[in-house]
């Protein structure tokens, strides 16, 4: 039985159950990453419920207070940062960067904080890490802290899937994080810089696995000596390249055309993606160092925020069935050239920092051994075959 059967039959099950039940700097940089909230997961805005929508549409209750100037054809923007260094000052020191992707209410705030407390679970281990954590904003939240004209501004939607910004220009959130990712190739800054780690959870993990497949800076990075890793934690969703489906009974009959559009699949893609050989991007994505750090307790189809459209229910029933059945696609396509792993970790749901500060967590974020108790999915390439990683 494959893992979408098994998943639905538990949920079939278990549906009484779960049906009951019903996360240029300006101030100190010690309050640039202030108290963490839960980190929380992503659900469209239309199947959402009247609470969950005041959440999604509410102005956020904080702005970083660093930024990064993005070009565009409108002239120069700029993308709120929240870092816990000044990023137009040298760190020298600085030899592993996190980038941390906010999850659907945009509280970059509360993950710049879950940041630092990973490199501070780490001890000795997170000794020279920088944590950055960029925030695309909404037009409401824009409005609501009359923050300048050149400040990016995306739809609550649209910036999870690298769609243009509605202010001040059609700039994806793509090109967004290129220019986040090229500043740290400026040697004269990061003289030290050997890693930079790109990291994602629920609705921050769903933009990050589309940019894996379609952004264009980590290659630089790569070429330029600094290794580049994606870790790709529990999103509700992932970008398939083809209409099969683990769930074809959703598709069956044409019902759901969602299902292979963008977000979903590679038909209407944004103008950042469609502009590119849509051809070469798989073939360029599965080489690149992608780690799908999924949680074993993930279980839930009705959990806060998760996408539980149509086009999502064809992935899975939730997000941990997702996850796999996505990989199972993935090693079905490169059955010898897969250069990603999945890695569970035990006994945590749709937790950002609990699956970021478990031992399994920690190891993928510091590229080290990964525990006997952290089950792994390893790729196909011949490499990690080899060292049953």
């Amino acid at each position: 039985m494959s893992v979408i059967s098994v998943a639905f039959a538990r949920l079939r099950r278990a549906r009484a159950l779960w049906a009951a039940r019903a996360l240029s700097s300006a101030v100190p940089l010690a309050l640039a990453c202030a108290a963490a909230g839960m980190l929380a997961g992503a659900q469209p805005a239309d199947a959402a419920t009247p609470t969950q929508r005041e959440r999604l549409e509410a102005p956020v209750k904080a702005v970083a207070d660093q930024r990064m100037a993005v070009d565009t054809a409108q002239g120069r923007a700029m993308l709120p940062v929240y870092a816990d260094r000044p990023l137009d000052q040298a760190a020298p020191d600085v030899t592993r960067v996190f980038i941390v992707i906010h999850g659907t209410l945009r509280n970059a705030d509360a993950y710049c904080a879950a940041g630092r407390k990973v490199v501070e679970k780490a001890g000795a281990l997170g000794a020279g890490t920088m944590v950055v954590a960029p925030q695309f904003l909404t037009r409401a939240d824009v409005r609501a802290f009359s923050l300048p004209a050149p400040t990016l501004a995306w739809t609550q939607e649209g910036w999870k899937g690298g769609e243009p910004a509605r202010e001040p220009g059609p700039l994806s959130s793509f090109a967004a994080l290129d220019a986040l990712l090229a500043h740290f190739a400026d040697r004269s800054l990061y003289p030290s810089l050997s890693t930079v780690v790109v990291i994602g959870h629920s609705a921050g993990a769903q933009l990050l696995q589309r940019y894996a497949v379609a952004g264009r800076e980590g290659d630089a990075l790569a070429r330029a000596g600094i290794a580049v890793r994606y870790v790709v934690a529990n999103p509700s969703s992932y970008l398939y390249f083809d209409d099969e489906r683990p769930n074809a009974d959703a598709l069956a009959g044409g019902v759901c055309p969602r299902a292979t559009e963008w977000k979903y699949g590679l038909k209407s893609a944004p103008p950042y993606v469609a502009s590119q050989d849509v051809g070469d991007l798989e073939t360029r994505y599965v080489t690149r160092h992608v780690v799908y750090l999924l949680g074993q307790a993930d279980t839930n189809p009705y959990t806060h925020f998760i996408d539980r459209s149509c086009a999502a229910m064809a992935q899975g029933p939730y997000r941990l069935a997702r996850g796999l059945a996505y990989f199972e696609y993935l090693k079905k396509r490169h059955p010898a050239d897969l250069a990603q792993q999945v890695v569970e970790v035990p006994g945590v749901g749709h937790d950002g920092l609990g699956m970021f500060t478990s031992a399994c967590g920690l190891a993928v974020l510091f590229g080290q051994a990964l525990p006997p108790s952290c089950p792994v999915v390893a790729g196909t390439a011949p490499d990690l075959r080899a060292a049953g990683q």
